[in-house]
């Protein structure tokens, strides 16, 4: 998983020469004036134990030359030696890409990611340097996907002191930070996020792929006080609007022919909580591009949309871009009520997958993939999860998950096939055990998939 912002504030200036080449270690380069001195200044400070100073230093230096490579990895660099890991978390993951800043901030960064015990964000780095296909890396990147099985399987990483996450959007001396949208990207299954340990439940993705990505739907005129609204329990519309995009991805990532993300939002406020966004009204072309500039690798197609409730019915209309030109491609209108939603939300994915030309992968390549027979528990169990990921990761506030118990009741009758309905009901279970928020059920029948027979030890553990 990646977090990456912002949908406002300035934007990092492009950066210098040859940004896939690993950037120099030492000074920075005195392209932008005055960005060397004040990287000195800043580790001056950091020296001095004023990490508020320095952390000021620094915001100024990224708002003008934040995509730099060499300011990247010296930025990194210095708050690691330091000791300030979860920093280099919150100021350089956000403006990371590995194509244009090369590997060593990237080392830096899963380094920072096994020190705050996060192996979901360092295998998601450590996926995108392999990627560079870099063979002077491929010792050291192996070394990294042994630690973080070693993180995954016994809870430490030998070798590598535990640091705290970053806890909430105050300095040391107690100053307010700004308050904006992070994007939360995520570019496998939600459910398969705490089973990187089983090789066959996923396919590789290989090859010159098309990507997409999966914008979280807008909520036009749902709420008279959306700042109230993102304050309250996700409710049926919030459900949707975040599930539908995680369905749509989850799809997608099952096409060999195809990589996939769903993109969505939460709001970190000036007091350092955080809450899921609703956005009130649909993805300008202006924030489609500071996704794709945010995106590693970029993207070749962006779906967003909105979600509307007339009555008892609802109504969705998504549309299609082509990143190339930013232009719509295609618009989509999909319209249910309660009764009438797993049959309608069926058709639209067969027409998604039709217009998309989405073809799955041969049999034996990983998990076979069929779409769930009830869309609507589907979209809820996924939602569920995500809010269950989000909460466990620091980046929303336990008291903002709804009730659970309509969620597994809908899911359970649906969580034999396919075998990744079996793994999404244990990821469900074991998420909420965690956290104290399971409800009191009884055994469902599941898959007897090998990669489901050893995840069930998650439920037991």
């Amino acid at each position: 998983m990646g977090f990456f912002d912002r949908f406002a504030g300035k934007q990092p200036t492009p950066a210098a020469g040859d940004a896939g080449a690993t950037p120099p270690a030492g000074p920075a380069e005195p392209s932008v004036s005055g960005v060397a001195p004040r990287l000195v200044a800043a580790r001056e400070r950091l020296d001095a134990k004023d990490l508020a100073g320095a952390l000021a230093i620094y915001e100024e230096v990224l708002s003008v030359a934040g995509d730099r490579a060499d300011v990247l990895v010296i930025v990194s660099g210095d708050l690691g030696s330091t000791g300030n890991i979860s920093q280099i978390i919150e100021l350089v993951a956000p403006r990371y890409d590995a194509r244009r800043h090369g590997p060593a901030t990237g080392i830096n960064l899963i380094q920072a990611y096994l020190a705050v015990r996060d192996s979901d964000a360092a295998r998601h780095v450590l996926d995108i340097l392999f990627s560079l296909e870099k063979p002077e890396l491929q010792e050291r990147l192996n070394g990294f996907s042994n630690a973080i099985a070693e993180l995954i399987q016994h809870g430490d990483v030998q070798g590598i002191p535990a640091a705290p996450a970053f806890a909430g959007a105050q300095g040391d001396d107690g100053a307010k930070r700004q308050a904006g949208i992070a994007l939360v990207t995520i570019s496998r299954p939600i459910w398969s996020y705490g089973l990187e340990a089983f090789p066959d439940v996923l396919p590789k993705k290989e090859g010159k792929l098309r990507r997409v990505a999966f914008a979280q739907l807008a909520l036009p005129g749902a709420y008279g006080d959306i700042a109230a609204a993102m304050r309250q329990p996700e409710d049926e519309l919030g459900r949707f609007s975040r599930g539908i995009p995680l369905w749509l991805a989850e799809t997608f990532f099952f096409s060999p022919l195809y990589s996939s993300v769903a993109a969505l939002g939460n709001y970190n406020e000036s007091d350092g909580s955080r809450r899921p966004v609703i956005f009130p009204a649909e993805w300008t072309v202006e924030n489609l591009k500071k996704l794709v500039e945010t995106t590693a690798d970029g993207l070749d197609y962006i779906f967003t949309g909105t979600l509307k409730r007339e009555g008892e019915e609802f109504v969705l209309g998504l549309r299609v871009w082509e990143v190339k030109k930013f232009r719509e491609r295609k618009q989509i209108t999909a319209r249910w009520t309660a009764a009438t939603a797993d049959s309608e939300l069926t058709k639209l994915h067969e027409y998604v997958r039709a217009f998309m030309e989405w073809s799955p992968y041969p049999a034996g390549a990983a998990l076979p993939y069929s779409a769930p027979p009830s869309p609507v528990a589907w979209i809820d169990a996924l939602a569920a999860l995500l809010g269950l990921f989000l909460v466990d990761k620091g980046l929303l506030p336990k008291e903002q998950l709804p009730g659970l118990s309509s969620v597994f009741d809908a899911f359970a009758p649906h969580a034999f096939s396919p075998p990744s309905s079996s793994l999404a009901w244990i990821m469900l279970r074991s998420r909420a055990a965690s956290l104290g928020l399971q409800p009191s059920l009884a055994e469902v029948l599941l898959s007897s998939h090998p990669a489901v027979a050893r995840a069930r030890t998650l439920i037991a553990s």
